[in-house]
């Protein structure tokens, strides 16, 4: 006799996939992945393609998109022995939260000396040079850097230096990442820099689809959250009522504000590209508590799992997900945990690509 679903085991949000399923480069189109459709009341699964969103959108709903710029975090360095350092949040000037490995080698006060992973002459000389100034659980640091002579800004010396912040399942030589990459690891709308990953839903997009989705008479709508450290961190505890999330910062324009509130005032249909958005927006409407959402920035833990009542988004674009993970659980509680299994059943039963360069859902 099986045992009870217990909803609160992380282990319940398990899926077995196969690690050639895992996709290690993006389509060779923006648009060419394959979408996996979700019917919400019925459970329903159907096998489509990105370029078929525009045809599940219509006149009346609200696309809000993540425009946040991935910035190539991840710098290499030297103590005197190779150290990898992955920024996710800038606190002050000059001054980052970042995840180092191996973290038992870099204690507070050391100083770490950056150089291009692909320079001719690493030993020429000094870069870009961090003093570290705090210390966190998990190869957590707290980095202060240098003024260099070198660059005419930190953000110049990052984009010569550093590499794109690809997650560990997209393997590439000593972690460097191509020109490739910082390309399509990367919205084409992604204007406000500052996050550590990919809002990776949004990858598909091109200008086209996005005139195609306008054409039908769909508004679009923009808002901020910086991927940060949550990203990165595994969950380490079993129970989904343990956990909690490390703080991201977000902006709401007033443009969206409004646009979400005569929406949802209109009883139209709010629809998400990526978990991000859909933290932010849910967090929004959570903190007004019943009351039209105004333009603010700030930041958000929220973690949504089966349960949550969701205030905002009526349709949700999303990758696949890891096994296990917060953003599985967010959305299960978006479209209920078996519905959601059942349909990863399918996509790996139909070879769909996943993770961040992988295929997509629609879940309506």
């Amino acid at each position: 006799m099986a045992e009870p679903l217990d909803p609160d085991l992380v282990g319940e949000y398990d899926f077995a996939l196969p690690p050639e399923l895992i996709a290690q480069e993006p389509p060779a189109e923006r648009a060419g992945a394959r979408m996996l459709t979700l019917d919400r009341r019925t459970g329903a699964v159907a096998d489509r393609r990105f370029a078929e969103l525009p045809g599940l959108l219509g006149p009346g709903d609200l696309l809000v998109l993540n425009d946040s710029k991935v910035l190539p975090a991840r710098l290499s360095a030297r103590q005197p022995a190779r150290i990898e350092v992955l920024l996710t949040e800038e606190l002050a000037p000059g001054e980052w939260r970042a995840l180092v490995r191996p973290g038992r080698k870099v204690q507070v006060g050391a100083r770490l000396t950056f150089w291009a992973e692909t320079a001719a002459a690493p030993d020429a000389g000094p870069v870009l040079e961090a003093e570290v100034t705090g210390h966190g659980e998990f190869g957590e640091r707290t980095l202060r850097f240098a003024p260099g002579a070198a660059f005419p800004s930190f953000y110049a010396a990052l984009d010569a230096l550093g590499q794109m912040p690809l997650p560990p399942y997209i393997r590439r030589p000593q972690r460097v990442s191509t020109p490739a990459d910082r390309e399509r690891y990367q919205t084409v709308y992604a204007r406000e820099r500052g996050s550590a990953a990919a809002p990776t839903a949004g990858l598909h997009f091109t200008p086209e689809i996005l005139d195609q989705i306008r054409e039908r008479g769909v508004e679009l709508a923009y808002l901020t959250l910086h991927v940060g450290l949550g990203t990165f961190q595994p969950v380490r505890v079993e129970r989904v009522s343990e956990i909690r999330l490390h703080r991201e910062r977000y902006t709401l324009p007033a443009e969206t504000a409004d646009a979400i509130n005569r929406t949802l005032r209109e009883g139209k249909r709010v629809v998400a590209a990526g978990t991000t958005t859909v933290r932010t927006l849910e967090h929004c409407a959570r903190e007004a508590a019943g009351a039209p959402l105004a333009a603010h920035s700030g930041s958000t833990d929220i973690f949504i799992s089966p349960g949550f009542p969701f205030r905002v988004v009526g349709a949700l674009l999303t990758n696949f997900h890891l096994p296990g993970s917060t953003l599985l659980m967010l959305v299960s509680a978006f479209a209920g945990r078996e519905p959601v299994l059942s349909a990863y059943r399918h996509a790996v039963g139909a070879r769909y690509r996943f993770f961040s360069y992988g295929d997509c859902m629609f879940l309506s």
